[in-house]
C-alpha cells in the first residue's frame, strides 16, 4: 500500500503519513522505483497512533508506549500512568480557559460602555491598557 492508500484508508492526509514516517514511528519498505510501501502492520501502528493522539498522548508519550512494546514489555500500565497525567494537564488548561472566557467576558461587558480613542504617546488602545480584571 502506498502513502497515499494509507492515508485515504485511515482518513488522514499523506502529511500526517509522511510525518510519522519521517520521525520512525513507521518504517515502511522501498521498492526499485523509490516508492513506499506500507505493511498491514503499518496500517495497525498509525490506527494506534492516531487513537493514542485523539486521547491526548504525546507523540513523546507514543514513542515510549511503542519502544515498550517492540521491547515485548507490557505498555498497560504506563499508558495509565500517562493518561493520569494527560488528564491532569487537561484540566489546567480547561481551567485556564474558563478564566480566560471570565476575563473576556468581563472586557467585552466594560467596554461596551467605553468610546474609542485615538492612540497617545503613553496609550496605544486605552480599552486594554485600562482593563483590570479583578477575580470574584
Amino acid at each position: 500500500m502506498r502513502v497515499k492508500q494509507l492515508a485515504s484508508e485511515l482518513g488522514v492526509s499523506v502529511d500526517t503519513v509522511r510525518y510519522y514516517t519521517r520521525i520512525g514511528f513507521l518504517v515502511p519498505s522501498k521498492s526499485v522505483n523509490g516508492y513506499k510501501h506500507y505493511r498491514p502492520e503499518d496500517i495497525a501502528k498509525l490506527r494506534f497512533i492516531l487513537s493514542a493522539r485523539s486521547l491526548g498522548f504525546s507523540v513523546n508519550d507514543i514513542e515510549e508506549i511503542l519502544n515498550m512494546a517492540s521491547h515485548d514489555r507490557v505498555p498497560c500500565p504506563t499508558v495509565r500512568r500517562l493518561i493520569e497525567i494527560r488528564l491532569a494537564e487537561t484540566e489546567r488548561r480547561f481551567q485556564d480557559m474558563l478564566e480566560l472566557r471570565e476575563r473576556m467576558r468581563k472586557a467585552t461587558e466594560e467596554w461596551q460602555l467605553k468610546p474609542d480613542q485615538l492612540p497617545t504617546a503613553q496609550t496605544i488602545c486605552h480599552l486594554i491598557e485600562g482593563f483590570s480584571f479583578i477575580e470574584e
